[in-house]
């Protein structure tokens, strides 16, 4: 009897030892699972990235709140160092943001198969001022690699904005008073580009349009202005020699440079192909802006497309400017890629005297 108790208190243990394991398992499990699960809540709702971007945006705020403190002390204590600290930041953002515009433009060029003269106005001159900021800009960049060049480089940016930095870092008051000088060593190239065609009309042996050129360039120089339907009479002259762009002579070339602000102190085989190029690529944009329609421009917009075709908008009405763009379009839209060359010399027919005396056509 006493050895049948035995067995079964044994045999009880054994099944209460079992089922407390199996309790334990299972709330062992339980805990696994629910640990697990709180885990995978965490990893979700709390990732590493999205941590990463909170301390990004939290640094960004801060960094923020340094830099408007930062310019509030110097706009009160140093106001002509704020100033070309705000002219550089801002000169930055524009340039950073220009790179973006002429890398998507390129992009629509190769992958969409649009070609430069199909492009809309406003890409077109982009494309072509990113292109001549980007040149002028080489030698300063190219100065700047030594060491501790830097702040040479400062120093020069400093003193010769001009000369060295790009649009992009000129205050509003540098823009104007730097326009302003381009515009009066263009107009010095004025009246020697008249002599010059006087002097090589003498070679021409189309008697008609011979005595038509000459008595253009006597009106002008008299201080008249030309009518449109003057200047497309003698178009043809201009598409072979010796008023071809590709027939010019040496010193021609050199004296025409200027009106589109190339310089004239190169070997001859690179001004003919500068000019050459520079000429086409301005009757290219002018062909999209007929295609835009000038009236679609901003004032800024307007008064930057004379500015580039040989006028100054200073003390000029927008109704003035647009007057002249007209004429000035009516005349590119006329002429052929073989007569780019009288569109490099409108720059002086329409300019020299504008708007001095009006001109009807």
């Amino acid at each position: 009897m006493a050895l049948s108790c035995i067995r079964l208190f044994n045999q009880v243990s054994v099944i209460r030892l079992c089922s407390s394991r199996t309790n334990r398992t299972k709330h062992g499990v339980y805990f696994q699972d629910a640990s697990h699960q709180s885990r995978l809540y965490l990893s979700r709702n709390y990732s590493s990235s999205k941590v990463r971007q909170g301390i990004a945006r939290h640094v960004s705020s801060r960094l923020q709140w340094v830099n408007a403190k930062y310019e509030g002390f110097l706009k009160r204590r140093f106001p002509r160092f704020y100033l070309l600290h705000h002219t550089f930041a801002q000169g930055f953002k524009q340039l950073f943001q220009d790179a973006k515009d002429v890398r998507r433009i390129k992009a629509k060029m190769v992958y969409e198969g649009v070609k430069f003269q199909d492009l809309p106005y406003r890409e077109m001159e982009k494309l072509r001022q990113f292109r001549r900021d980007l040149i002028k800009a080489i030698p300063l960049m190219v100065i700047s690699i030594p060491p501790f060049a830097n702040y040479f480089v400062f120093v020069l940016m400093y003193f010769f904005p001009r000369q060295l930095l790009i649009p992009h870092f000129w205050n509003p008051k540098q823009k104007a008073e730097f326009q302003r000088v381009y515009h009066s060593f263009r107009v010095q190239h004025y009246r020697p580009v008249l002599k010059e065609l006087e002097i090589m009309s003498h070679q021409l042996k189309n008697v008609p349009l011979k005595g038509q050129l000459t008595n253009l360039c006597a009106k002008v120089q008299s201080g008249a202005n030309p009518k449109v339907s003057e200047i497309l009479a003698v178009k043809n002259l201009f598409s072979s020699a010796p008023l071809g762009l590709k027939m010019m002579s040496v010193d021609h070339m050199r004296r025409t440079s200027p009106l589109l602000f190339l310089t004239p102190r190169l070997p001859a085989f690179l001004i003919g192909r500068r000019l050459n190029s520079h000429a086409l690529e301005l009757l290219q944009l002018d062909r999209a802006l007929s295609r835009l329609g000038p009236h679609q421009l901003t004032d800024s917009e307007l008064r930057q497309a004379c500015y580039l075709r040989g006028i100054s908008s200073d003390g000029l009405g927008v109704h003035q400017c647009r007057e002249w763009l007209s004429q000035w379009l009516q005349v590119s839209s006329s002429l052929k890629e073989s007569e780019v060359s009288l569109l490099l010399h409108t720059v002086v027919f329409l300019s020299a005297n504008y708007p001095h005396v009006p001109s009807h056509h």
